[in-house]
């Protein structure tokens, strides 16, 4: 049972995996430990570790959080535990894998006991301050050994086979330089921000930018939340610098790019959030929110640091990637990531959204809220789109339709499309919870997560099934038009869902029929190419039967009246004429047809029970 002698030439998927279950734990164990502290929810266990003697969560929802919050200590210490004695067995050669842990090791004991005296005790801002910089620096700490064996096991599942692993972090350049300065710097942010609501400072100046109105605050309070604003002003140019100089010189860098873009877009969330805050008391769910993207800031940063350390990047390199930036003709550029976003794709999408929201008021709604609404979802869509075409970037080499494209041909790196749609999704989410609502934000969320993970990632190539599938996270927009106008769902919002959810099958079949040998050549397991064009033909018949149908009972539900009605018999009919002649047709003129025929349609039904709904 001796350690191993050599450096190892991979890291283990388990030790993988018990690194990750590491930090997810403790980055959920600071959280809940914020809000014990701000709700005072400690004083609500006052014994140690039982809560009033008993090992069971109490009744209360205070008892609760202190329960949960040494339920997830109690799990996180385990974790680490069992990490280092790992580290320590197996991989002790590795100093930047095993001291990280150690060091963690250490400082979560002195946290923990500090921890003990801040949650039951009336401390001194100070104090409580230092309790969350131990437990920042401790999640740092154990994210960095999570990075380097994920860095290490994508390298070696690249090459198909590895050579001993030898771990250098280099931070010569101006670039990786600017990282370590911008970490530190966001570190003291999060402390002095501690301290601020630790103080009650943060009632002090109810205003933003200035403090009650004046440039000069009056008392001590006031003076705390304005040094506060100034390392946030100080942090918030390091962050703009090193985002700027990310995009000038880690193109081809793409864990980097997307890192320290995700950084970016979180502070600026996190200050945007801040400034409501001080403006406005966020609800005790949206407090939580903000705390969690603070924190995450924090972790974007770390894993940004530590990639940039493990790249160990050259000056010339950086300079020649910044000559190549500076050649670029600014109108293609944006051009290319506007043909990321699918902008046609977006388009419709707007159409459902912005009809979900006039038929869920019945009326006409507010400038601002439509203006808020699309904006956040074309930014949502737009951003899966980018992630979308990064992930089938290979795919999209081997498909007529989609060889142009901007990854494919090289005109936009891997990394400045992934970081594109990462920066558009995370910006959408937080647009739709500062100035929509959060259950518009929580659905197009879901939206994002569905057409990135399920569909593009797990249903695209796996299954047969994976337009129909996949076709909720298209039919998802019209809730969030209808959640941002009545800030609720009901039975009718559904029905909406259902209509986009029938159209999509037959719609994407068409295309299918027409594109069979594109998608054959890229292996997607779509319908023409699994089970034949005549197969094909027959389901886009049969889901445009089903579909119709749908629209024309709609009014039973209380969508649309007489106008739509009309409307959706016409355009119903014209639909199902197309999709017969598809199913008794042969060739790809009738499918192409169908193709474009079902996009107007669902503009034009959607348009209709606007209409209705305004009339």
């Amino acid at each position: 049972m001796n350690a191993p002698k050599t450096i190892p030439a991979t890291i283990q998927p388990g030790f993988r995996i018990l690194l990750l279950a590491s930090a997810g734990l403790i980055f959920m164990l600071i959280l809940v430990g914020i809000m014990l502290r701000a709700s005072q929810a400690g004083l609500a266990c006052p014994d140690w570790p039982t809560c009033y003697g008993r090992w069971t969560p109490p009744v209360s929802s205070s008892g609760f959080i202190a329960y949960l919050h040494r339920l997830l200590a109690l799990l996180a210490g385990l974790s680490l535990v069992a990490s280092c004695a790992v580290a320590w067995r197996s991989y002790h050669r590795l100093s930047w894998v095993l001291r990280p842990l150690l060091l963690g090791l250490l400082f979560s004991g002195g946290q923990i006991l500090l921890g003990r005296v801040v949650v039951i005790g009336d401390l001194q801002p100070g104090m409580v301050a230092i309790h969350l910089g131990l437990a920042l620096v401790v999640l740092g700490l154990v994210i960095v050994p999570v990075v380097i064996a994920l860095y290490y096991a994508s390298r070696i599942d690249d090459a198909g086979q590895g050579s001993p692993i030898v771990v250098r972090l280099n931070y010569q350049t101006p670039f990786a330089r600017l990282s370590l300065v911008t970490l530190a710097a966001i570190l003291v942010l999060l402390f002095s921000g501690t301290w601020v609501a630790a103080s009650g400072a943060k009632a002090a100046c109810t205003g933003w930018l200035l403090c009650n109105g004046a440039l000069i605050p009056g008392d001590l309070f006031g003076w705390t939340n304005l040094f506060h604003r100034l390392i946030t002003a100080s942090a918030g140019i390091l962050m703009t610098g090193l985002f700027l100089q990310a995009w000038r010189t880690q193109r081809h860098q793409t864990a980097i790019l997307v890192s320290t873009t995700a950084a970016g877009v979180l502070f600026i969330a996190q200050v945007l959030m801040g400034a409501v805050e001080t403006a406005r008391h966020l609800p005790d769910y949206l407090l939580g929110l903000h705390i969690a993207t603070a924190v995450a800031v924090w972790v974007a940063l770390v894993v940004q640091v530590t990639l940039t350390g493990l790249a160990g990047g050259s000056l010339g390199t950086e300079v020649k990637e910044t000559a190549v930036v500076g050649k670029r003709n600014g109108l293609i550029l944006v051009r290319d990531f506007l043909m990321l976003t699918k902008p046609i794709v977006v388009s419709l999408l707007l159409v459902t959204t912005f009809a979900g929201m006039v038929v869920g008021a019945q009326a006409w709604p507010s400038f601002s809220l439509v203006l808020w609404t699309l904006l956040g979802g074309a930014m949502a869509a737009g951003g899966s789109g980018a992630i979308n075409q990064y992930i089938d970037r290979f795919d999209d080499m081997k498909m007529q339709r989609t060889a142009s494209r901007p990854i494919p041909t090289g005109r936009l790196t891997p990394g400045e499309g992934l970081a594109f749609g990462v920066a558009l999704t995370l910006a959408s989410f937080y647009l739709m919870v500062v100035f929509v609502n959060f259950l518009a934000a929580m659905l197009t969320l879901a939206g994002i997560l569905y057409y990135v993970l399920l569909y593009s990632i797990i249903l695209k190539k796996a299954t047969v099934q994976n337009i129909v599938i996949g076709g909720g996270a298209g039919a998802i927009p019209p809730l969030v038009g209808w959640a941002a106008a009545t800030g609720s769902l009901n039975v009718p919002a559904l029905f909406l869902f259902a209509v986009v959810f029938l159209w999509t099958p037959p719609h994407f079949w068409a295309l299918a029929l027409v594109r069979r040998n594109d998608y054959a050549r890229a292996g997607v397991p779509m319908l023409p190419v699994v089970r034949g064009e005549r197969e094909t033909r027959w389901q886009i018949f049969l889901y445009t039967v089903e579909l119709v149908a749908l629209t024309l009972v709609l009014p039973l539900f209380g969508l649309g009246g007489g106008i739509y009605l009309v409307s959706a018999s016409l355009m119903g009919g014209a639909l199902l004429f197309s999709a017969w002649k598809v199913w008794r047709g042969e060739g790809n003129k009738s499918a192409w047809k169908m193709y474009r025929h079902s996009s107007m349609y669902l503009a034009f039904l959607f348009l209709a029970l606007m209409v209705d709904a305004l009339i």
